[in-house]
């Protein structure tokens, strides 16, 4: 299926008032009452992360995906935004994988020079200038694009929302208003997490801490003790739980504190790792309870998403699309 965006557009005009589009049915990826959806353009590396390449990739009927974990710069691309800081060449999906450099671990990038970090305060800048003059309207009708073909924006993650002015946060809530998820995810020091509970209680819309494995420092999220204290700032603070670093890090299964703190859970990210912090493997093959978590999303009528998040390499010869495929598959044949 290779939708162009005049095409796309149609399916706002009513082209699939039936349910149906170019001869293929709306996605559906809600197995056995769980909605399944994907941490994208993320999920998606080494392909164009453009918003019209993600929401043909969501139609494409080997995935068939209803929901999306959507991060924030594919939508302010669509919508003309400058490039951000350490992201050449800008426009939609400028970077080969789609996924912004500044949300990359920090053992990746090299210190900047003093050359290049006026170079990110001036892009920072330009980008704070850009979506403090922004209306709403533009991301009114990016979300009303997605649902007319069938794709739930459930989920829209920020990155570097720790170093946002107030005025960039309370932009961040309003474009989540308007996009109609249930919550915004990031990833943050647990102690700037008392600062984005205020925000969240003041705009009414839950934020999901996304938790790694280091478990150690005070300041991340890997000790349960972190989630503890930022659910002690506000009743918006909550967890997105990556079931894979929980458990390679911890050596037991998430389930028992997802149940524990259910009503705090923004979305679980699904993934398969060897026990110990061991790699990340197609999934099937590593220790990570995927199948438990699953099984008790459904029994539990849990109604937040089970998320994708394609991590192992992708084998010679396949790609992102192909296995992301596989992961939805692998989820169907567990809930149905």
């Amino acid at each position: 299926m290779n939708l162009t965006r005049r095409e796309l557009g149609m399916l706002g005009l009513g082209a699939i008032s039936t349910g149906r589009a170019f001869g293929a049915a709306k996605p559906n990826s809600k197995f056995g009452g769980v909605q399944v959806g994907a941490n994208v353009p993320y999920s998606f590396r080494g392909m164009p992360g453009g918003d019209d390449d993600i929401l043909k990739y969501c139609l494409d009927p080997t995935i068939s995906l209803s929901a999306l974990e959507l991060r924030s710069r594919p939508i302010e691309d669509s919508l003309g935004a400058p490039s951000p800081p350490g992201r050449p060449g800008g426009g939609r999906g400028a970077t080969p994988d789609g996924v912004p450099n500044a949300s990359r671990p920090p053992g990746g990038r090299a210190a900047l020079t003093p050359e290049q970090q006026a170079e990110r305060k001036a892009a920072n800048e330009a980008l704070r200038k850009w979506r403090l003059s922004q209306s709403m309207s533009g991301f009114h009708d990016f979300r009303r694009r997605y649902e007319d073909a069938g794709v739930l924006i459930q989920i829209v993650k920020f990155d570097g929302v720790d170093g946002f002015t107030d005025d960039e946060l309370d932009y961040a809530f309003q474009v989540a208003h308007q996009l109609g998820v249930n919550a915004i995810s990031c990833e943050i020091p647990v102690s700037a997490t008392k600062r984005m509970g205020a925000f969240a209680e003041k705009h009414k819309i839950m934020v999901g801490y996304h938790g790694h494995g280091n478990l150690t420092d005070p300041e991340a999220f890997g000790r349960l003790q972190s989630w503890e204290q930022a659910f002690s700032y506000s009743k918006y603070n909550g967890a997105n739980v990556d079931i894979g670093h929980f458990f390679a890090a911890n050596g037991f299964s998430p389930a028992k504190w997802i149940k524990q703190n259910h009503a705090r859970v923004t979305h679980v990210h699904l993934k398969d790792r060897k026990a110990d912090n061991g790699p990340n493997v197609p999934w099937g093959q590593g220790d990570t309870p995927l199948k438990e978590i699953l099984q008790m999303m459904k029994a539990e009528k849990y109604t937040f998403q089970a998320t994708i998040e394609l991590e192992y390499p992708v084998p010679q010869g396949s790609s992102a699309l192909a296995e992301v495929a596989k992961c939805v598959q692998y989820c169907r044949g567990i809930l149905t």
